[in-house]
């Protein structure tokens, strides 16, 4: 290891502990918990790093920006690419032909969209629909209440896999308005399992909780943690 990978191979390490701590203190299998490393406005230099020391899931914010780093490390074909930010439809076929996920579908337009975008010779984009599971007018998302109708919706795009629901809660550091909140995005993520188990096999991802709120995220059956800064470092 090199003295300038130290410091993300040492965040990652102490990342993955804490993950193994917090699911095994709540009874879960750890391995059942994904680390979404979140390399927004980082080089291609900080993922390298991150891939040698076992990373393999990179989400991205900015669509050129992610596209730019596909290409960079297109010989890693192992390396699974996540869309995690605000899609404008004129972006959708980038996002089709490029990444492995999407987490932030909350229009049935940009479903259709990258339905009818993605190449057929890969596999479907899997897809989480993005819960404002805090009704925030600043954030995007779609209302619980509208999940099980947008869902239903879904069944008519065979090139998108399903996966599960994705959200972002209130930053807030009440411990209880966080439990709420978490609370309500588990209780809706259960009973859509149960309500679509025969039409969406594959549900099964929560992409709930980031660097400050791992732990809490996990404990409220988040199966896949978006960490940026505890993994990378402050963005500049």
């Amino acid at each position: 290891m090199t003295a300038s990978s130290a410091p993300i191979a040492e965040n990652l390490s102490r990342i993955r502990a804490q993950m193994q701590q917090a699911a095994v203190s709540c009874g879960r299998n750890p391995n059942d918990i994904h680390l979404l490393a979140v390399s927004k406005t980082k080089p291609v230099s900080d993922i390298l790093q991150a891939y040698e020391n076992g990373q393999r899931h990179f989400g991205e914010n900015y669509v050129q920006e992610g596209l730019e780093k596909i290409q960079a490390l297109s010989q890693f074909s192992d390396i699974v690419w996540h869309y995690i930010g605000p899609l404008q439809s004129n972006k959708s076929k980038i996002i089709a032909e490029n990444f492995d996920w999407m987490h932030s579908l909350d229009r049935i337009k940009i479903a259709k969209r990258l339905n009818d975008q993605r190449p057929s010779e890969l596999a479907p984009l899997n897809v989480c629909i993005q819960i404002n599971i805090d009704d925030e007018s600043s954030k995007s998302g779609i209302q619980a209440s509208e999940t099980k109708d947008f869902l239903e919706q879904m069944r008519e795009f065979s090139r998108l896999s399903c996966r599960g629901l994705m959200t972002i809660p209130s930053a807030t550091k009440d411990i209880n308005q966080q439990r709420a909140s978490f609370e309500r995005m588990q209780s809706l993520f259960v009973k859509c399992q149960e309500d679509f188990k025969q039409i969406y096999p594959d549900f099964d991802t929560l992409s709930m909780g980031m660097s400050a709120d791992m732990a809490l995220a996990i404990e409220y059956s988040s199966t896949m943690l978006r960490v940026g800064t505890g993994v990378f470092g402050s963005r500049t």
